[in-house]
């Protein structure tokens, strides 16, 4: 099996407003996002690739046309907008462009990952 990955980046805020309101991320904040797409084929393509890493640019638009400085609850329509949300999200607008992706992830801090691997 061989995999590809490629990192993307975004600012942004949300409220997660079903937690209880003490609770730090109830309160409107940001986070500078780390989104990486990771693609997998069992052989390669005749160029030798998983995937030609150009074929991602569209997903780069998506995300800073859409997402970059932007309220993520308002962007998506939900009031619980998650890593594991937005790595879902993710993850099924780049396997309906793109079968050979096999995992989202997305960070909110350098030391936190949320990953959608179905």
């Amino acid at each position: 099996m061989f995999r590809i990955t490629k990192e993307f980046h975004f600012s942004a805020s949300h409220q997660l407003t079903r937690l209880p309101p003490d609770h730090q991320c109830a309160r409107l904040h940001g986070h500078n996002y780390v989104v990486e797409v990771e693609l997998s084929a069992k052989e390669l393509n005749k160029q030798g690739f998983v995937r030609d890493y150009h074929d991602l640019t569209a997903f780069k638009l998506y995300i800073d046309e859409n997402f970059d400085h932007r309220h993520l609850n308002d962007v998506l329509g939900h009031e619980q907008v998650t890593a594991e949300y937005l790595a879902k999200h993710f993850y099924e607008w780049c396997k309906a462009r793109l079968p050979e992706t096999s995992a989202v992830r997305v960070s909110e801090t350098p030391k936190t990952w949320a990953e959608c691997r179905p």
